[in-house]
């Protein structure tokens, strides 16, 4: 028998750790599949981070399967869980108490409940203190998780990478993953002036009083010149991040529901995540994975490691500190 196999046992911490922090070294192909190894857990009060899914996708309008995104998500994050992260050169795991909190349970029977049930799911969570970072499911679930973070901190900025606007027609009643963000301007929940929309590349009649950089300006400026325009329109306001895959280009990012054309590398995409170093960040999500259409899993990869950068971030607002590696 091995010195290894001989010794304690080490897998699945998501049960087995004692306590929120610590590393999540663990083999990538066994195991249970919490995000980066966190521990499965509901008891929140001592927890900085909570990572919780919404497998919902009744609203979608192109191909269906971003349900499954979640658990895509958690799968690729085995990789991330064994090293500190890059290029911060710290490990966000040592650094925050982080708690997987499992799904939000969405009844497919009852569609119409989702906003409800979104909202109250979330609710709970930022009622314990912690910050929560959500995996969707479609872009309609960024609505009702709008509505429980401005409850707590009020008219929000909103940060977000797309290949659509999302703003487009709403009678206030539909799942529509389309048009969620027009019926949060109009309930007064995300401010559009404070707001700026990066990656967009489908056209829209109106731009509903938000900065838009469409992705050729993208191209053409860089992503220095985008983190300069969300900073000066952000400010100190508390500012949601949203981060739908479809922003990227579909040859980094084949598994979603509806794929555009001339998007954003994940090189634009991590940078421009890491960028966000010193805004006030109340929450984020990233959405519309849908693992089905992907065989080589890089969107789901894609998408864990930008989860994965914001946790940066979050250690960061409480105090760590990025040691260089190499020539950045």
């Amino acid at each position: 028998m091995s010195q290894h196999l001989s010794g304690p046992l080490d897998g699945d911490q998501a049960f087995r750790r004692k306590g929120l922090k610590g590393p999540g070294d663990e083999a990538p192909y066994a195991g249970a599949l919490s995000f980066l190894r966190r521990n499965y857990s509901r008891e929140i009060g001592d927890a900085d981070v909570v990572i919780t899914g919404f497998p919902f996708d009744q609203a979608t309008s192109g191909r269906p399967g971003a349900r499954f995104g979640p658990r895509a998500i958690r799968e690729a994050s085995t990789g991330l869980a064994e090293l500190p992260g890059y290029p911060f050169g710290f490990d966000p795991l040592q650094e925050l108490a982080i708690a997987d909190y499992g799904d939000c349970y969405l009844d497919y029977g009852h569609p119409m409940q989702v906003v409800e049930r979104i909202e109250a799911h979330a609710h709970e969570i930022l009622s314990s203190g912690a910050t929560l970072i959500s995996f969707g499911g479609d872009h309609f679930v960024t609505y009702p998780l709008l509505r429980a973070h401005a409850k707590k901190h009020g008219p929000l900025a909103l940060i977000h990478f797309d290949a659509h606007s999302d703003t487009w027609g709403d009678d206030g009643v539909r799942l529509d993953h389309g048009s969620m963000f027009l019926r949060a301007k109009r309930e007064g929940i995300i401010v559009p002036e404070r707001s700026v929309q990066t990656g967009i590349r489908t056209p829209n009649s109106s731009d509903h009083g938000f900065t838009v950089l469409t992705t050729p300006w993208v191209h053409r400026e860089g992503i220095p010149a985008v983190l300069e325009v969300i900073r000066e329109k952000v400010g100190n306001h508390p500012a949601y991040v949203t981060f739908d895959i479809d922003c990227l280009d579909p040859a980094f990012a084949p598994g979603t529901g509806t794929p555009v054309a001339g998007g954003l590398s994940t090189s634009q995409a991590f940078d421009a995540i890491r960028g966000l170093t010193g805004l006030n960040l109340v929450g984020f999500d990233v959405v519309e994975v849908a693992p089905a259409y992907d065989l080589s899993e890089i969107t789901a990869i894609a998408a864990a490691t930008i989860a994965h950068d914001y946790l940066c971030l979050i250690a960061m607002q409480k105090g760590a500190a990025i040691v260089p590696y190499g020539r950045q």
